[in-house]
């Protein structure tokens, strides 16, 4: 049983740790994608190992006293987590996505690609490109028939 407890304790510290991390780069960094990506990975992790800890938890419970509400506490804990897992990328990515649109731009960005063009006007620019290339690729390969 003690090992369980050390395990559990090395657990909860990883995740205290991390959500910990996330709290201060919210703080600390400049501006919304920063925040967000220290927010959204930190807690991410940081639950992870929280819902590992409640698992080794509910698993060493049942093995002792063969109560099924610890099974219910792992299965709970293992949906929770699928749904985080799904929600939290998804959130985060609204969110950025809405900044972006809102106009607020990366503080220290190197380069913006998204910068000055809707993603509309950048996917059709593209397909004119491609529509332009692909007579020229049908002639030049024409072309080479005919020479031999």
């Amino acid at each position: 049983m003690n090992i369980v407890l050390i395990i559990i304790s090395i657990l909860l510290a990883i995740s205290l740790v991390f959500n910990g991390l996330g709290t201060i780069g919210l703080h600390r960094f400049p501006d919304v994608y920063t925040r967000l990506h220290a927010a959204t990975k930190c807690t991410t992790f940081g639950t992870i190992f929280l819902t590992f800890t409640v698992i080794v938890y509910s698993g060493t419970r049942y093995y002792w006293t063969g109560q099924s509400k610890f099974l219910m506490l792992a299965l709970h804990t293992i949906v929770a987590l699928i749904a985080l897992l799904l929600t939290n990328p998804t959130g985060a990515h609204a969110i950025a996505r809405a900044a972006h649109k809102m106009g607020y731009g990366p503080k220290q960005a190197v380069r913006d690609d998204l910068e000055g063009e809707d993603l509309k006007e950048k996917e059709e620019k593209e397909e004119e490109k491609e529509k332009k290339d692909k007579p020229v690729m049908m002639k030049k390969a024409s072309k080479a028939e005919g020479a031999k």
